[in-house]
């Protein structure tokens, strides 16, 4: 596209899915106009950011048309029940990723992966799990660009499990986006005043679309962006099973704002890291708050909530594996445990590198995120680390 405008991508996903235009119930062009106003005049992208933001709300918008085109096709889609679904919830670079990653090597264990997620239609099936095409073409279009730096942040592949944040770029509600993308005017909109129970309902869609084909014991899944709307997740899923994991936030803050300034030094001109921590500890504070909170004042008899310290989680991960089945009347199998195992074993702290940050590369004042976060550290009993 020569022009990023909401009629130009709605026209392109058309035009990819050969005619489709229905993008179902619930709102989404008021998120793609807000994601793509952001964009044009807050964002000053490089020309390959230009390329990177349009494949991104080109490729949800597809993947949301066909979503509902193929629930007409497959009326076995509607019929799915999603039981007791696992949720691992969490500030941003608390050891949520690795934790997922272990928990889908469990093989009763059904978790979204890269390439479903990125090429969703038509719904995966058990039979060809390892062997469809869609792998091979998801893993051509990871991004090559200074791999090894992003890989020690966050490991990716086609085979690796995927977080909500990015299926939620399918209700055009999501925090990703201000991650990879200088969007504050659409953030603000995400933060206060985005219909988050949208969210939850076509989440609700799109693990019933995953499922049809390839049911297993139990859903895993993750993603910090939950805090945003925790009460319609809950409200969504009232049987969930909640990980909650817990760092210092200063660690946290940190890190969060290294990757997010790494990761926009590829898709935006003059990025200040300062600026980047700034913006971001107030946003991610009131998330926490929010998601403690729901969880708190709130009645929800029938989810189970763990608690998870990043520290202990690192000093034994497989004992908190065997925490959480047992914490959630989870079967582990031998096999399971040994998959799991395996996996921990070959993917030891710093096997793709290592993250290497300091608070003031960032501006960021330990003792000010601290106060910030003061009531969040108090009720977890955090200890700097």
């Amino acid at each position: 596209m020569t022009t990023l405008t909401t009629d130009a991508v709605l026209t392109e996903a058309t035009r990819r899915t050969d005619g489709l235009d229905d993008l179902g119930d619930g709102p989404f062009t008021d998120g793609l106009e807000r994601f793509v106003h952001s964009l044009v005049t807050e964002s000053r992208l490089t020309p390959l950011g230009e390329m990177v933001a349009s494949e991104r709300a080109i490729g949800h918008t597809v993947n949301r048309l066909q979503y509902v085109d193929d629930r007409t096709r497959y009326p076995e889609i509607a019929r799915q029940v999603i039981e007791r679904p696992v949720f691992i919830i969490g500030m941003p670079r608390t050891g949520t990723t690795i934790l997922h990653d272990i928990l889908a090597r469990d093989p009763d264990t059904r978790a979204p992966l890269t390439w479903e997620t990125m090429f969703p239609s038509p719904p995966p099936r058990a039979e060809t799990s390892n062997t469809d095409p869609r792998i091979a073409r998801c893993a051509s279009l990871i991004p090559p660009i200074d791999e090894q730096e992003l890989k020690a942040i966050h490991p990716m592949g086609a085979e690796l499990s995927q977080e909500c944040v990015t299926m939620m770029g399918e209700a055009m509600i999501t925090p990703l986006f201000h991650n990879q993308f200088f969007v504050p005017g659409y953030q603000d909109w995400v933060d206060d005043g985005a219909p988050w129970a949208s969210v939850y309902e076509f989440h609700l869609r799109q693990l019933q679309h995953l499922q049809a084909f390839d049911r297993r014991d139990r859903w895993v899944l993750k993603t910090g962006a939950h805090l945003w709307g925790l009460e319609h997740l809950l409200a969504t899923y009232p049987e969930a099973r909640i990980v909650f994991t817990h760092r210092d936030p200063v660690k946290s803050m940190t890190s969060y704002a290294s990757l997010t300034t790494i990761v926009r030094n590829k898709t935006c001109e003059g990025v200040d890291p300062h600026a980047v921590a700034a913006d971001w500890i107030p946003r991610l504070a009131r998330a926490i708050h929010h998601g403690v909170e729901v969880r708190t004042t709130t009645e929800w008899p029938d989810a189970v909530f763990l608690d998870v310290m990043f520290s202990d989680f690192i000093t034994d991960q497989f004992a908190t594996v065997e925490r959480i089945y047992d914490a959630f009347d989870l079967t582990m199998t031998d096999e399971g445990a040994t998959r799991m195992k395996g996996f921990i074993a070959a993917n030891p702290p710093g096997v793709h590198g290592t993250h290497d940050y300091t608070p003031d590369q960032y501006g960021i004042d330990p003792a000010a995120v601290r106060a910030e976060f003061a009531d969040y550290i108090e009720r977890f009993a955090l200890p700097p680390e």
